[in-house]
């Protein structure tokens, strides 16, 4: 196995190429398909697959608009918009976000709706839920045109996961819950996050996969057990089973975040529209407040959240995890793999973005919060507990991954369960990393130089 050397002498514009659009992860046998009907097929289908990307936006976001503005204008609610702007303005940024990385655009609603403009966590979280309903069902249904990679394991039984743990959430964690503590919950768990990019990032020679291997009941096991633990998270402030899938994904079972980002968006989609409906129809408790918010910021998120996907889907991998600079002082220096916008950026560039929004998140909460002795103890644990946890879920990963690295050199374990075999074939990617492909696919990496 041959490990590239790095490579930082590239030109402003190879480098700009190499880390913004360096293509995307693509289900097996696409780009042949893709190829193939560019050189033989019929005009329409060359059209399609010439212009995919673009048609992949544009058809979920025009579809959506279409239903928004004919039935909003048949209301003529027009006073909403001046009266509720801020969280229109909000969700420009926040859907972007949302599509090209594993925070949804909750995770920016509510610390902006709770700590800076004074509203109710119960608000934030309804208007979290319902506006991911709709951006992220569009930015998942970008992915699914485009072919883009998802884990699909992981997405069904995260799901699941997801599912009982919001219900039992809504009624058992919820209703205990004071707004003061799942401000700080939120915020810790979030600024735990954070740490777990960075772990993510600080690793030199990481090999990753284009799924889990070896998968077995207690691999099972994990995923539903995360989804529970996201899907309680999603019940008190709308959002968090992408992050918790994304963690265990990328740390645990080292699936690339090329794969796990847009598996984490498509995943909070379906979640936030489970979620929704159980609040609006079967416990009947959203709030009114949350619905005139999130009629301001629908067409706003059908196009933020899809663009963000096609960028994040071009994105180098690194890029989508974080920004831990590599021997250069520019903004982005490892932009490289992520969601539209997202799956083509660097992963570190994307990352930064991460940390910045959830560090600001906590030194406000901090400083906005009302705080008591015990509620200061209880967000430092935590904190403190949420490291923990991801260190102990980046040893474990390392010990597997170790395992099956000696089961290969003892003879012929089989590298992909689901899709048989392997071509193990490491190729190049100018910045120190080495990718084990999957037959005709963009391969997954090994990154060697974003230390």
């Amino acid at each position: 196995m041959a490990i590239a050397k790095d490579d930082h002498s590239c030109s402003v514009k190879g480098w700009l190429k190499k880390y913004f659009l360096e293509g995307q992860q693509l289900q097996k046998g696409q780009s042949e398909k893709l190829e193939e009907a560019l050189q033989n097929a019929q005009w329409h289908k060359r059209f399609l697959a010439r212009n995919r990307r673009l048609i992949a936006m544009l058809l979920p976001c025009s579809i959506a608009q279409f239903l928004y503005w004919s039935t909003f204008i048949s209301y003529g609610r027009w006073e909403l918009y001046p009266e509720r702007y801020e969280m229109s303005i909000t969700m420009v940024i926040a859907s972007i976000i949302s599509g090209m990385t594993s925070q949804g655009g909750g995770a920016i609603a509510f610390p902006v709706m709770t700590l800076a403009l004074g509203i109710l966590p119960s608000v934030a979280r309804d208007f979290g839920l319902l506006i991911q309903a709709c951006g992220m069902t569009a930015a998942g249904a970008t992915i699914a045109m485009m072919r883009i990679q998802l884990e699909m394991r992981s997405l069904i039984f995260c799901t699941l996961g997801g599912v009982i743990g919001a219900v039992a959430g809504f009624h058992l964690v919820d209703p205990y819950l004071q707004p003061p503590q799942k401000k700080m919950i939120f915020v810790s768990i979030y600024f735990s996050f954070a740490f777990a990019l960075f772990l993510l990032n600080r690793y030199r020679g990481r090999k990753t996969f284009q799924s889990i291997q070896n998968i077995n009941l207690s691999k099972l096991g994990v995923l539903v057990l995360t989804g529970m633990c996201g899907g309680v998270l999603t019940s008190f402030a709308g959002c968090g089973l992408d992050i918790c899938c994304y963690s265990v994904l990328t740390l645990l079972f080292r699936v690339s975040e090329k794969v796990a980002t847009p598996t984490a968006v498509t995943l909070m989609g379906i979640n936030s529209v489970f979620s929704s409906y159980w609040r609006t129809f079967v416990m009947q408790e959203t709030s009114t407040d949350a619905m005139l918010y999130v009629v301001v910021c629908i067409p706003i998120v059908v196009i933020g959240a899809p663009f963000g996907s096609l960028i994040g889907s071009h994105f180098h991998r690194v890029s989508l995890i974080g920004s831990h600079f590599h021997r250069m002082s520019l903004i982005g220096s490892h932009f490289h793999r992520v969601s539209l916008i997202g799956s083509h950026f660097h992963r570190l560039v994307l990352a930064a973005v991460i940390y910045t929004i959830d560090i600001v998140a906590l030194v406000s909460a901090f400083v906005i919060v009302k705080l008591t002795t015990t509620l200061v103890v209880t967000t430092v644990v935590i904190i403190v507990i949420g490291f923990a946890v991801f260190m102990l879920l980046t040893y474990q990963g390392g010990r597997m991954l170790q395992a099956l690295e000696d089961a290969e050199e003892t003879g012929g374990m089989e590298a992909d369960v689901e899709n048989g075999s392997v071509n193990r074939a490491f190729s190049d990617d100018g910045d120190g990393s080495t990718a084990l492909a999957e037959g005709d696919e963009k391969p997954a990496e090994v990154s060697k130089g974003d230390q």
